[in-house]
């Protein structure tokens, strides 16, 4: 997200819902709807869960559902070096500091 920032030029605002809220967050209350869609079915292989994940509706609408295949880096950090200047760049609200973060270009 601060690279995105700092291509983009413009402060990003992030908002996290804490953990347990999950009725608040739509993309969970879709995961649910989807679990009650696909109950059930044999989701032997990739192909399968994509179709099923297709052919779901919430609210009146289909989602649009595409297979990532990309593999990602697992275990990459920073320094603690590193971290600092990206620290002194976020906005923490004092009030929610791990929930309420601004990203300020660089």
């Amino acid at each position: 997200m601060v690279d995105l920032t700092d291509q983009i030029g413009k402060p990003i605002h992030l908002l996290y819902y804490p953990p347990y809220h999950s009725k608040y967050n739509p993309i969970e209350r879709c995961w649910g709807i989807l679990e009650l869609h696909w109950n059930g079915a044999k989701l032997t292989d990739t192909e399968t869960m994509v179709e099923w994940a297709q052919s779901m509706t919430w609210k009146g609408l289909q989602p649009v559902v595409t297979l990532n295949k990309t593999a990602y880096k697992k275990g990459i950090s920073l320094t603690k070096k590193a971290m600092r200047e990206i620290e002194m760049r976020l906005e923490r609200n004092p009030l929610l500091p791990k929930w309420d973060i601004l990203i300020q270009p660089g």
